[in-house]
């Protein structure tokens, strides 16, 4: 009785958390969409038995037939506060979740592009482009290739909530995608604070391993004003957000012709790729294997945080179409 208790919270904590991350109410059908992606397979007519259940404990409420449910505050709660062990990795089902769901083609230019969102008040936004442009054009990001939405447009499969502008940011997440495309099989390690100096990376000064985190370690450091971007982007030396990524040894070439597709088409990520078996930026690494930095996607809107320009992102959040993105310069 006690195992099939638990399965049930599993259950309704999924589904809580697919409309924690809508900022719109949402149906079953888009919650079964959402939640196969995450591994979890759940058919619609259960869905609707458990939202039923959720209405009745006040997690969730219904706007309506056609509009679907909406996360309540006691939901949001129940979410930042049940089951820990189970949003322990949430970070590391994510980023393979979107790997698995990138399909661009870098020879083409064609399919789709992992993004993570940042939301901006409309009085912020111009200010917030005028900090972040220089910042992107420093290549202290993915790509300068972006995508703006105003309120109740979509980005993705998200949609920008009343009053807020929306800014999706090319991931790094593109570079695991486009190397499991290649075969070659990739190993995210950690999300972390990189120090540069006069424009080289020098060693990682903090690191969050993603298999033992709830949340994305991008957005801790974030909110932690743990980085000087601007100050990386004007001089060459400090902090930025950065991740770190393994391959075997015999990948270290493809690596490279992957890297160069990508540049043609307008998106980096790659930092450095170390030597077999020898130490990245003082991370420790085993025989046979090769480290890759890999630059932070979200360093621009960093840049904006540390000025006090307050945003809200969903790092690693959705996926959107090659052709939707423009240069930062066309904003």
């Amino acid at each position: 009785m006690g195992f099939e208790t638990q399965d049930v919270d599993r259950k309704v904590l999924a589904i809580l958390k697919v409309l924690s991350e809508s900022p719109t109410s949402v149906g079953s059908k888009v919650i079964a969409r959402r939640l196969k992606e995450q591994g979890v397979d759940l058919s619609e007519r259960a869905i609707r038995y458990h939202l039923n259940l959720m209405d009745e404990r006040g997690l969730t409420q219904l706007r309506g037939q056609r509009e679907g449910r909406q996360i309540t505050a006691r939901g949001k709660k129940e979410v930042a506060n049940a089951l820990v062990k189970d949003k322990v990795g949430f970070a590391i089902s994510r980023i393979e979740v979107l790997a698995f769901r990138t399909t661009f083609d870098p020879q083409t230019r064609t399919g789709l592009v992992p993004v993570n969102i940042s939301l901006f008040s409309r009085e912020n936004f111009t200010k917030a482009l005028m900090v972040m442009t220089p910042i992107f054009k420093a290549g202290l990001c993915v790509s300068d290739l972006v995508a703006v939405a105003h309120e109740g447009e979509a980005l993705g499969d998200y949609i920008v909530p009343q009053g807020q502008v929306g800014m999706a940011t090319v991931c790094s997440i593109v570079v695991n995608g486009t190397l499991l495309k290649a075969g070659v099989p990739i190993d995210s390690k950690f999300g972390g604070i990189l120090q540069m100096q006069n424009h080289t990376p020098l060693r990682f000064v903090e690191l969050i391993q993603y298999a033992g985190s709830s949340l994305d370690p991008t957005e801790i450091f974030i909110r932690a004003n743990m980085t000087s971007v601007s100050k990386v982007a004007e001089s060459g030396s400090g902090d930025i957000l950065a991740n770190y990524r393994e391959v075997p040894a015999v990948c270290r070439s493809l690596i490279e012709e992957v890297e160069a597709k990508l540049k043609v088409a307008g998106i980096g990520g790659i930092l450095m790729t170390g030597k077999v078996s020898e130490p990245v930026c003082e991370v420790p690494i085993e025989l046979n294997r090769v480290g890759v930095v890999l630059i932070g996607g979200l360093n621009p809107v960093a840049a904006a945080s540390e000025l006090g320009i307050a945003s809200e992102s969903h790092a690693m959040s959705t996926v959107v179409d090659y052709k939707v993105l423009r240069s930062i310069n066309e904003f």
